[in-house]
């Protein structure tokens, strides 16, 4: 069997953004769905890899990068060859997310031939995952933040993870572009989400880098430490790589992260021998499935948890294939007061990530990714180029 075409396939999609607490009005975004075809009809596909989990569609220019340089590069190859395809793209110097989305494609083209989800042909392990709920940053008052972390209790999840204000001023209500980060604030949410949710709920907090001082991210690690959370993600910019080590060292709270550090498991490795952070996070436009496979393989060998970042199908498979000792939520999300999580977008006809009343998700029994496409909505809805 034989690669003969690579395709990446625009379509629209409406999106209503969720901002600063408030709902903007509703507007077109770009999809895209990459297709990889072989000499004896089997395809493979991805949703997405720009941006947050499958959601977020290639720019103009990785789609060209996809279907020139990556195309001509695949051509006339066995797909089931992955590990030479993701060593040639290293060697290449490709952006992560392109070779990432190839590595996917092609995965989910071998797990559709052989008729499995794709968690299977990995290794099955789980056929549920419990999940957390994380929350879009800057969601509104104080309030209702622990409004909405009880109100999530109350749907079935254990775990809450909060994403606080950042590049906002929750006292003036307006963007704040030159100072990310208010820890007094931050601080109150931690506490009022503690008292509304009781001991017995998991609460971890992840404000994106934007704390920019070793001091800030101490005194709120402080806090988190009082208040029982069960990680600290990503409390600072990651080139500050010797802060962290200092950081891990002074917290008794487990310090997660790289969350978005180039360089997929060759970054990861390094912070894992400086012990600049207790736990790590990679997700699957970080190296593809490939590469996650092989972090969390490398974890595994040192006794640390590999936590996998954002939500979607790829990453949800990925968790089928671990165990829970190296990999143990799945992040479902991100999610805020009205948002409608269950809907799958138009051209889905199921979500990724059904959750029960016990707060686990089911992976989908579906070949491959699990995707069931809504075929004539793509083709209705193609960008014309």
């Amino acid at each position: 069997m034989k690669i003969v075409d690579l395709q990446v396939i625009p379509f629209w999609v409406p999106r209503r953004p969720f901002r600063h607490g408030e709902w903007l009005p509703e507007t077109k975004v770009v999809q895209t769905l990459t297709k990889i075809v072989t000499d004896e009809g089997v395809e493979g596909y991805y949703l997405g890899g720009h941006g947050h989990g499958d959601a977020d569609g290639l720019m103009p220019d990785e789609r060209a990068m996809l279907e020139g340089r990556m195309k001509n590069m695949l051509l006339g190859h066995d797909p089931f060859d992955r590990e030479k395809f993701w060593h040639w793209m290293w060697v290449a110097n490709l952006p992560e997310n392109i070779l990432s989305v190839v590595d996917m494609t092609l995965w989910d083209l071998q797990a559709r031939y052989f008729g499995v989800p794709l968690n299977k042909l990995l290794g099955g392990c789980r056929e549920k995952i419990p999940a957390y709920a994380s929350t879009f940053p800057n969601m509104g008052t104080i309030q209702d933040y622990a409004d909405h972390a009880l109100a999530c209790k109350k749907e079935g999840y254990t775990h809450y993870k909060i994403h606080p204000y950042y590049f906002y001023d929750p006292v003036t209500k307006e963007s704040d572009p030159g100072r990310p980060s208010h820890i007094e604030q931050d601080i109150e949410v931690c506490y009022a989400i503690r008292d509304a949710v009781g001991d017995d709920m998991v609460l971890s907090y992840d404000p994106w880098g934007t704390y920019r001082t070793y001091d800030d991210a101490l005194k709120v690690g402080r806090v988190l430490e009082e208040l029982d959370f069960y990680w600290y993600e990503h409390p600072m910019n990651e080139y500050l790589v010797g802060l962290y080590e200092k950081l891990s060292d002074e917290l008794d709270i487990p310090i997660l992260s790289p969350e978005i550090a180039a360089g997929s498991i060759y970054t990861r490795a390094d912070w894992i021998r400086r012990g600049a952070s207790d736990r790590t996070r990679i997700d699957v436009l970080r190296g593809g499935i490939t590469g996650v496979k092989k972090m969390t393989g490398l974890c595994e060998a040192f006794g640390v948890r590999c936590e996998i970042h954002m939500s979607g199908f790829a990453n949800l498979q990925i968790l089928g294939s671990t165990s829970a000792d190296v990999c143990e939520y799945y992040e479902r999300g991100l999610l805020a007061p009205g948002i409608d999580y269950e809907t799958p977008p138009p051209y889905l006809a199921a979500i990724a990530d059904p959750m029960d009343a016990d707060g686990f998700v089911h992976l989908s029994q579906e070949p491959g990714m699990g995707y069931q496409l809504v075929w004539d909505y793509i083709e209705e809805n193609r960008v014309k180029e």
